[in-house]
């Protein structure tokens, strides 16, 4: 097992990470919890899979237990979804004694976590992330949100969990196209902050990724725990960790959540940032060809989709990133130095 230690000035919480760690979840909160109702969120697909599982699980060590079950994607990330959660939190008379489970991926996990967040102002949740995207991004560092119908985590807050349970087998009922959706974010941590991951990467087989998937996992949450521990409310260097997300969100946006995964819209936008700003003589030459090619490897996109400039520029109008007339961007130096550039909206034309 990999343990580590997410320690920041208000809270503190542990992050497990094991092969068949699923299976003992039950024992793993009854050691923190005694005698309180679990409410379980999860979505259609997950549910299926693993959601009798973990209910079982929780019963036969004592617990009270509803499953709350919603449609998986995008779309789901929505005011109205967070209402029917509040109802279903209310049927089951959770207090702020009571632990909520997420079980699922990125989407589950955002709009879980603020209903956590926001429900009687606080409850506690815990974490138990079904995707590769999740146990190595979203699941850890305390973003939580939903999206409008004008940008993509609009409505958010920093709220962390109490404890994350990341077992790497659970990612063996994955589509290999949401396997692939979470290398875009393992590609991510490697640009910019790891170089031996990177190669790693590019010249390791598809039997050694499976083989070194609870190291790359534990190697992907030590980058980000470090860069949460310096800068927990994203002011500064936490905005690294969207290297290739502003494009990409947009480019989520442009075709309503509906064309492309998350992991999809960061691989282009990883991809075209560093062609743009190699041909700027910013990059180190190679940079973009090295990207491309493990991108390939993954099955991701690099090449981007046709659109309309000033829509997207439209899109982009509206990220969090945004300050005034500007906006942070994060681009990279060469494989695993990265950093983060203020650009003007006039100058995002250059880089589009």
């Amino acid at each position: 097992m990999y343990n580590l230690e997410i320690n920041l000035i208000h809270h503190q919480y542990p992050i497990y990470i094991q092969n068949g760690l699923f299976e003992n979840i039950g024992i793993e909160m009854k050691k923190r919890y005694s005698k309180k109702k679990i409410t379980i969120l999860t979505d259609y697909h997950v549910e299926k899979i693993y959601g009798e599982n973990l209910k079982n699980n929780l019963l036969k060590n004592d617990f009270l237990v509803k499953v709350i079950s919603i449609p998986p994607g995008e779309k789901s990330k929505s005011i109205d979804t967070l209402m029917s959660i509040y109802e279903n939190l209310l049927d089951f008379q959770m207090t702020r004694d009571d632990v909520m489970i997420i079980l699922g991926g990125g989407v589950v996990g955002d709009v879980g976590g603020f209903a956590a967040a926001t429900f009687l102002r606080g409850i506690s949740f815990i974490q138990i992330p079904t995707s590769l995207l999740a146990q190595i991004d979203s699941s850890i560092g305390g973003k939580v949100a939903v999206n409008l119908e004008r940008g993509k985590n609009l409505i958010g807050s920093f709220y962390h969990p109490e404890a994350v349970f990341i077992d790497p087998e659970v990612l063996k009922t994955l589509d290999p196209r949401f396997f692939n959706d979470g290398m875009a974010e393992v590609i991510k941590y490697a640009c910019i902050k790891d170089k031996t991951l990177f190669y790693d990467l590019l010249e390791g087989t598809q039997q050694d990724l499976y083989k070194n998937l609870e190291s790359i996992i534990y190697k992907c949450c030590t980058i980000k725990k470090e860069i949460v521990q310096r800068d927990e409310k994203d002011h500064g260097e936490r905005m690294l960790l969207n290297f290739g997300h502003t494009i990409g969100h947009a480019i989520e946006k442009y075709f309503d959540y509906t064309t492309y995964t998350h992991g999809e819209g960061v691989a282009m936008g990883m991809a075209h940032i560093t062609k743009r700003s190699e041909e700027l003589g910013i990059t180190k030459m190679g940079t973009f060809g090295e990207l491309v090619k493990v991108l390939k490897k993954y099955d991701l996109p690099f090449e981007m989709p046709l659109m309309e400039k000033e829509n997207m520029i439209k899109h982009i109008g509206v990220d969090k990133k945004r300050k005034e007339k500007s906006i942070y961007i994060i681009l990279l130096k060469e494989i695993g130095e990265s950093f983060i550039q203020n650009i003007k909206e006039e100058e995002m034309h250059a880089y589009l």
